[in-house]
C-alpha cells in the first residue's frame, strides 16, 4: 500500500535512503538533484501543475514536490537492541502518544543524538504517517521504530537483558540526579495523560523536569528532546 509523502528534506531523504521504499516522485519544477537521484535508482519522475498537487497532498505545504511510497518499516525490538552507537544503548518508549507533530520531531532528536530507536503501539497511538514523515525531515527513514502490542510486557523483555527504564511524571525526581550509566528505555506519556499506571509500574526510575516559571508542563517532544540529550550526554 503506497502513501504520499511531501516536503524537499524528506523527499531527498528517502531517495537517498537505502530501504529505496520511493516508487513515484512528483514536481511542479524542475530540481536537478531530483531528478538525478531518482534517475539513479529508477525511479519515474512525474511533472504536475501546483493545483494538482495541493490537491494530492491535501496541503500547500509541499514545496513543490512529493513521493509515493511503500509503507515505512517496522523493526523487531531484538534489531533495535542489537547495535548500540554508544557506551549504552537507548531508546525512547512511546506510551500512547497520539500527536504526529509529537512523534515527528521526537524522531528527528532521536536522530540527532544517536538514539538507537522508538518504540511504539500498534494500536490507540499514532505511527508512521506521512504527517509523521513530514515533521520528522526525513528521520522516519533513519531511526529504527518497532511497533508493539503491549508495551508492559517489551518492558519486561526489555529489563530480562539488562535495560532499566526511566519514566516521566511530575512528582519524579530531578531528571540531572541520574548517572544514566546504563542501557536506557526513556519513557514518555501521553500528551493528555503522561504514563499510564501498568508502566509506571515497570518504571526503574521516575524522573521530571523543574519547573520555575508558571506554566507546568511542557509539550512531550520538548520534554523527551531535553531528557534524550541528557542521557546520551552521558553515553557517548
Amino acid at each position: 500500500m503506497a502513501q504520499l509523502v511531501y516536503g524537499k528534506n524528506v523527499v531527498r531523504q528517502i531517495l537517498t535512503d537505502e530501504q529505496g521504499q520511493a516508487e513515484q516522485i512528483y514536481l511542479v519544477s524542475h530540481d536537478v538533484q531530483i531528478e538525478d537521484l531518482a534517475r539513479k535508482k529508477r525511479i519515474p519522475v512525474r511533472m504536475v501543475d501546483r493545483r494538482a498537487l495541493d490537491k494530492m497532498t491535501r496541503s500547500d505545504h509541499h514545496q513543490g514536490i512529493a513521493a509515493e511510497i511503500k509503507d515505512y518499516r517496522t523493526y523487531s525490538i531484538a534489531e533495535l537492541t542489537a547495535a548500540k552507537k554508544g557506551t549504552y544503548g537507548l531508546l525512547i518508549l512511546l506510551d500512547e502518544l497520539e500527536d504526529p507533530h509529537n512523534l515527528g520531531a521526537i524522531l528527528r532528536t532521536a536522530d540527532a543524538c544517536g538514539a538507537d530507536g522508538v518504540i511504539f503501539k500498534k494500536d490507540r497511538a499514532v505511527g508512521l504517517t506521512p504527517a509523521v514523515a513530514k515533521v520528522s525531515a526525513g528521520a522516519i527513514d533513519t531511526v529504527k521504530c518497532a511497533a508493539v502490542t503491549n508495551l508492559s510486557r517489551t518492558i519486561e523483555e526489555l529489563k530480562k537483558e539488562g535495560w532499566w527504564v526511566v519514566g516521566t511524571a511530575m512528582d519524579g525526581e530531578d531528571y540531572r540526579s541520574l548517572k544514566y550509566d546504563f542501557n536506557t528505555v526513556l519513557v514518555i506519556g501521553n500528551e493528555g495523560k503522561g504514563i499510564s499506571r501498568l508502566v509506571r509500574e515497570k518504571c526503574d526510575y521516575v524522573v521530571t523536569l523543574p519547573m520555575r516559571g508558571k506554566i507546568q508542563s511542557l509539550n512531550a517532544s520538548v520534554s523527551a528532546g531535553i531528557l534524550m540529550y541528557e542521557v546520551s550526554s552521558h553515553h557517548f
